[in-house]
């Protein structure tokens, strides 16, 4: 062989060892870029987050019993006051002059039932004597003249009655009026603050009766204790229990957060409207937070976000939320079919009979393999594995686009990890 044609056939088999390296490139597998963590044993804390209002606990909103004019205001917005202080005055004379015609009114039907009480006692003594007469001589009274007397004893005896009667009607309309002229004058009924004043001197209060926002004097609250109320999302409510602890954001204070206990859940739902028409109602249930030390200067109706912690977990093995798929049954024998990410609101998600949770593998040869686990509670992060997974192994950990494409033998490589502080341990 020539040394020309020698040069020709290396050139010609370094060209078809180029063409079958270029179309091997060409047709090979494209790595899916992820987040890859190992499974490792962390502080979990599932947890329950709902807004509301600061109130205090104990607070009284005074109405009047009565409708008059106020002549007098003797306190201010903000004051502080004791139980029995005197806070306002009512026009009392109206009521003064409905006390003197019960009175009056009393003595009359008194006098009345004296004299009637009288003509009955003296018709009783006019019989007594006819029936002695009687008996001493029978032909001097008939029997006519006996049957008028026990009549005329029985008529004053009703008479008697009803004057009586009379009486007791009389004294119950001066009890009614005096109690009508007591409303006048409107007394602390606990001590605390006057956290709302809503008449002025030379108002007309009226009836609380009629309408009770309308007819809101004051408000006084005891600012010792305050709680929070938040509504509860009914797939969440069943989660919380009464002594469970809180973390409470105070919005007017936002550097600083606040320690409390569930004090009351409600047995009734608080349905919210509908945002649009077809939709369905938020079903919602009260919980009622008692804050442990709140700020001297909190005032009701502050807004807050309440943390309720339903479960702790020290130390037990968990995977990030996002790396927990739903997957069909079937496909885990078959051709993978995709995976569905599950979010944090597990509650929320309804899994089918033949769906499996679990989590991507990462092998030695960076392809993955799908494997069945089981979870506990949710914490803000990861969910708490209670088999399927030991400690150390690599799992898929995001993105969720990453996951979600990923079939059975995906072939993964790492995503890039951006430069961050030092994580600590804990979810």
């Amino acid at each position: 062989m020539s040394k020309r044609v020698k040069w020709s056939l290396i050139g010609v088999g370094v060209i078809v060892v180029a063409l079958v390296g270029l179309n091997a490139f060409n047709s090979g597998e494209k790595a899916v870029e992820v987040r890859i963590e190992e499974v490792e044993a962390r502080d979990l804390v599932e947890s329950v987050t709902a807004s509301g209002r600061i109130n205090p606990q104990t607070k009284v909103d005074l109405s009047a019993d009565i409708t008059g004019r106020i002549v007098r205001l003797a306190v201010k917005e903000g004051d502080l006051v004791t139980r029995g202080q005197f806070l306002l005055q009512i026009d009392p004379q109206q009521y003064q002059a409905s006390v003197q015609r019960s009175e009056a009114s009393l003595a009359q039907a008194r006098a009345q039932e004296a004299q009637a009480r009288a003509n009955w006692l003296q018709a009783q003594r006019d019989l007594e004597r006819m029936l002695e007469v009687q008996k001493a001589n029978p032909q001097l009274i008939s029997a006519e003249e006996l049957d008028k007397l026990e009549t005329t004893v029985e008529v004053q005896k009703a008479l008697h009655d009803a004057s009586r009667y009379t009486v007791e009607q009389n004294v119950a309309a001066m009890k009614d009026a005096q109690w009508a002229l007591g409303r006048t004058t409107i007394t602390a009924p606990m001590s605390g603050r006057i956290t709302r004043l809503n008449v002025e001197e030379g108002e007309t209060a009226i009836m609380g009766t009629l309408n009770k926002d309308a007819a809101t004097l004051l408000t006084i609250a005891d600012m010792s204790v305050f709680e929070t109320k938040v509504r509860v999302d009914e797939t969440d409510v069943s989660r919380i229990k009464l002594g469970d602890s809180a973390v409470v954001q105070i919005d007017a204070f936002r550097d600083t957060t606040f320690v409390g206990r569930v004090t009351e859940i409600s047995n009734s739902s608080v349905t919210t409207a509908a945002s649009q028409p077809g939709q369905e109602s938020a079903v919602d249930y009260e919980v009622t937070i008692q804050l442990d030390e709140p700020p001297a200067d909190t005032r009701p109706d502050f807004s807050a976000t309440a943390k309720v912690v339903t479960a702790v977990r020290r130390n037990v093995l968990s995977v990030p939320i996002i790396a927990l798929t739903v997957r069909e049954e079937e496909g885990l024998q078959a051709e993978d079919s995709g995976a569905v990410p599950v979010t944090a609101t597990r509650a929320t998600t309804r899994v089918g009979q033949r769906d499996v949770e679990g989590v991507f593998i990462v092998g030695a040869d960076n392809r993955v393999t799908f494997r069945p686990v089981s979870v506990g509670i949710a914490g803000e992060n990861h969910f708490e594995v209670i088999s399927g997974l030991q400690g150390g192994e690599r799992i898929v950990g995001g993105t969720y686009q990453a996951i979600r494409g990923l079939t059975e033998g995906s072939l993964v490589r790492e995503q890039a990890k951006a430069e961050s502080p030092t994580p600590t341990k804990g979810d």
